[in-house]
């Protein structure tokens, strides 16, 4: 199983929240278990984490969702969350993604929408979700410019989109600590 979770930030709280994200990120993998992968964006989200190889939704919910939630000092330190779960999977990567895509579709195409994301070659993944947004795509450019290109050629090329939001990816966690 498979699941995203979106972290906006109350202001001056980016760093502890992180911090926070971090100490539990270690637990897991003190524990043998697999870390999440946490990138740290410009745009609406402050912090995207992925999470793979769950056992079940229960392990999400207990083990992360809650724990997340509830990171606080004397007060909230995170504004919104969003979530989604993984319904279909796209391909693995290892490469960090430039930007993340989140597209809205016509929810009979789904499907045939992944499927074509899947065959252009700067998608590293196009990820089903249950959620505000119907897939997430990890994509690789070089620059802001290339990211325009292959946006604009998306949504030229492929059929059924309704939307888009583009966040881009300032870092990984685990780069940046």
């Amino acid at each position: 199983m498979k699941a995203y979770m979106a972290l906006s930030c109350k202001v001056g709280a980016f760093d502890k929240v992180l911090d926070e994200l971090m100490k539990m990120s270690i637990m897991a993998r003190t524990l043998g278990e697999k870390q999440p992968d946490v990138f740290l964006l410009f745009g609406p989200v402050d912090i995207l984490v992925e999470f793979s190889e769950l056992r079940d939704l229960d392990e999400f919910v207990n083990k992360w969702f809650t724990p997340i939630r509830m990171i606080t000092a004397d007060e909230p330190m995170i504004d919104k969350t969003q979530t989604w779960l993984v319904i279909s999977e796209g391909k693995t990567f290892t490469e960090e993604p430039y930007a993340f895509l989140f597209l809205n579709t016509q929810p009979r195409n789904l499907e045939k929408v992944q499927q074509a994301l899947q065959n252009t070659p700067q998608i590293l993944s196009a990820d089903i979700v249950f959620g505000p947004y119907d897939i997430i795509c990890a994509v690789k450019a070089s620059d802001k410019e290339e990211l325009s290109r292959i946006i604009t050629q998306i949504q030229k090329e492929i059929p059924y989109l309704q939307g888009t939001m583009t966040e881009i990816v300032a870092s990984s966690a685990q780069t940046k600590y």
